[in-house]
């Protein structure tokens, strides 16, 4: 019988009626033949509203405390579910991911998996039940409760798709499956039918929300095909396999050049001015960042004048290490020798997306052309084989993604993408 993993979002189960039906698409796929596990996220804004609950006893909660305490949307939504499924006649049991057995690294707030053992949930599939698993947390070493960061119940689906040698992943959403942009910017988006783990890799790395990053890994690595659909209609959805599989209709044409355009809000860029232009001054300065826990994503260093042999070096990281990252380095500031550090949060990333970037010639003019004919200026620049992204002011992100997008042709003349819930997730 085949073994089907489905992850329901938090605007998928946001209240009782949506969580009855999703009952009715889990029960459906169930006596449609197939061996059913569910993982859910917390209903709605739960986490948020826990985080803000959280806010207002202290500003400095201890990271162990918060994972126990963000846990409890997901066991709550868990139970309900189960509850649902069962009222519907068919046999559902709930775990919480250290039932499920997800075990993790020592890092509360955003552990790693480490392993995975569902001991009982192989038991419960083997007697014919539902199994529900929360999403989003696991047990350390310590037997403590640990969360895997926001969006990781999809990580959690794709670990368990792979422990169990699933034969798909579903990730159920409350839109269509994957646009080639945001629908909520880019209301003619496109949905795209096929796609790679390299393609979705770096659109999820580069500030597209639908899938979770480390879920895309986690999937590529152990070989789980992605379906991603939408909760609140039966439309076909995104495939995420090995190589993109097209359908009859696509295989008369090449494959798109461009997959999609993401974009990003939530990074912030620090600028140290005034760095010794010397061996070595980088590599103290990022061993800093590093030990404050931060995640680089671009780099730029300008040339160094031979009046003063200095230079000032940028990169951008994830506005939540922002504050931390700054504290770090103006604690190293005899170190380091700068003359200034400078953090700015009002930026925005656009990154453009495509396997045919590799052997299509053309690519970048036409994207700093459709940038420059909007207005939008541009302060940095980093690219990979399939990938090139900028980043610009916050303000003109929105114009910026449009712009590139219709620049390349991913503009639909069909109906607009319906996003259903509101979240995107």
């Amino acid at each position: 019988m085949p073994l089907v993993v489905q992850k329901f979002g938090g605007s998928s189960v946001a209240d009782a009626a949506s969580i009855q039906r999703v009952a009715r698409r889990v029960v459906e796929t169930r006596r449609a033949g197939n061996d059913v596990v569910v993982v859910v996220s917390a209903m709605g804004d739960t986490t948020d509203d826990l985080l803000d609950l959280a806010g207002q006893i202290t500003d400095d909660a201890p990271a162990r405390e918060m994972d126990i305490l963000l846990t409890a949307g997901e066991r709550i939504s868990m139970s309900l579910l189960a509850m649902a499924i069962d009222a519907q006649g068919v046999k559902a049991r709930s775990y919480t991911g250290q039932q499920a057995g997800l075990r993790t690294d020592t890092r509360y707030g955003k552990a790693s998996i480490v392993g995975v053992v569902p001991e009982r949930i192989t038991r419960a599939v083997t007697e014919g039940q539902v199994a529900i698993v929360a999403g989003f947390q696991g047990v350390n070493e310590l037997n403590d409760v640990t969360t895997l960061g926001r969006g990781g119940s999809d990580t959690t689906a794709v670990a368990l798709a792979a422990a169990l040698e699933a034969d798909v992943c579903e990730i159920y959403t409350d839109v269509d499956g994957l646009f080639t942009a945001d629908p909520r910017i880019v209301p003619s988006a496109r949905r795209v039918q096929h796609i790679t783990y390299e393609e979705t890799l770096e659109l999820a790395a580069h500030g597209a929300k639908i899938l979770h990053l480390r879920a895309v890994e986690y999937a590529r690595r152990y070989g789980v095909p992605l379906h991603v659909r939408s909760s609140f209609s039966n439309k076909e959805g995104t495939w995420v396999a090995d190589t993109a599989a097209t359908s009859a209709e696509e295989e008369a044409m090449e494959d798109p050049i461009i997959s999609g355009v993401a974009h990003d809000r939530s990074q912030g860029k620090i600028t140290v001015v005034g760095v010794p232009d010397v061996p070595g001054i980088a590599a103290k300065l990022f061993e800093v960042v590093a030990a404050a826990d931060a995640n680089i994503d671009m780099i730029v260093q300008n040339v160094s004048t031979q009046r003063t042999g200095l230079t000032d070096i940028s990169f951008t990281l994830p506005e939540a290490d922002g504050m931390a990252t700054m504290k770090a380095i103006q604690g190293a500031a005899e170190t380091l020798q700068y003359s200034e550090v400078r953090y700015d949060d009002q930026i925005g990333k656009l990154s453009l997306v495509g396997a045919g970037m590799r052997s299509h010639p053309g690519v970048s003019a036409k994207l700093f052309g459709a940038l420059s004919a909007a207005g939008v200026n541009i302060e940095m620049i980093s690219t990979s084989e399939i990938r090139i992204s900028v980043v610009t002011r916050a303000d003109h992100l929105d114009n910026a993604v449009r712009a590139v997008h219709t620049a390349f042709d991913l503009d639909t003349a069909e109906s607009e993408a319906v996003v259903y819930g509101g979240s995107g997730r």
